[in-house]
């Protein structure tokens, strides 16, 4: 059986479960150093994926995650938080996971292996001709994504697949495809950890770049923000105060005068 890599036993933890705490902590927390560099290797493939992004907001077109299992609770987590930190609609980046929201807070293993759910899901969410769907699956086969890819590519969308695996089905069937070789875990088969790690850089990537692509950030600053709390409040005054290079009073004042829209408050 040609075992896939995320499956396979890594021997730096062949004796992990006789190590001392602070070694078996060293061994989780070095791991993800391979992420990272996985994802390094495929920043010409992410880049491509941002540039259709990017056109697609530019036209009026949304982005759509879908994923199972833990893919797709990465995929919901990085869609959610992008209205407060780009002051986009919240049908601008939407994250669809197997099984429906339920599925975010209690695993249901079987939903990935639903092919015409996959299918179902890109017609229920309304996915429509020019906007972007990134399939995510680490194991890089899962049926779920699959079905949600090939439909959406029948309808007339720019597909993308992103898995830690070579040759796998949701990289052979998207337009583009993000291949993130984070090898095998050290729990063998849990997915949930250094793989997850590289897809969540991955998509964080994605979003913040295709954000920044169309205006939604000044420098390197969330020009869109919204105040929701005292946090985001003190936030939006040291942006303006920075940009404008003036004093909290006076960035107070313009926020106040301007419903607390930072690009308002800069402008008059």
């Amino acid at each position: 059986m040609n075992v896939p890599k995320t499956e396979m036993r890594n021997p730096l933890s062949m004796a992990m479960d006789k190590m001392s705490t602070e070694e078996m902590a060293r061994l989780v927390i070095a791991a993800n150093y391979d992420a990272v560099k996985a994802v390094e290797n495929a920043s010409s493939h992410i880049a491509d994926a941002i540039d259709v992004i990017a056109a697609a907001f530019e036209n009026g077109h949304r982005l759509f995650y879908v994923g199972a299992g833990t893919s797709g609770r990465l995929g919901v987590c990085d869609a959610a938080e992008c209205p407060p930190t780009f002051g986009v609609p919240y049908d601008t980046v939407n994250g669809i996971i197997a099984g429906g929201k339920e599925r975010m807070f209690k695993a249901g293993e079987n939903e990935e292996d639903k092919y015409e759910n996959g299918q179902m899901a890109i017609r229920e969410y309304g996915v429509s001709a020019g906007d972007v769907v990134v399939g995510i699956s680490a194991a890089g086969n899962a049926a779920y994504v699959v079905g949600a890819l090939e439909e959406a590519k029948m309808i007339g969308c720019i597909t993308v697949g992103l898995s830690c695996n070579l040759d796998t089905a949701v990289l052979r069937v998207a337009d583009i495809a993000i291949y993130t070789d984070t090898g095998a875990e050290v729990l063998t088969g849990s997915t949930r950890l250094k793989a997850g790690t590289a897809q969540k850089i991955v998509l964080n990537t994605l979003t913040t770049c295709a954000m920044t692509k169309t205006g939604k950030v000044y420098e390197n600053m969330m020009i869109n923000l919204s105040p929701t709390n005292e946090k985001l409040k003190k936030r939006v005054i040291r942006i303006v105060t920075e940009i404008l290079s003036c004093d909290e009073d006076e960035a107070i004042s313009r926020l106040e005068n301007n419903d607390w829209n930072i690009r308002q408050a800069i402008e008059k």
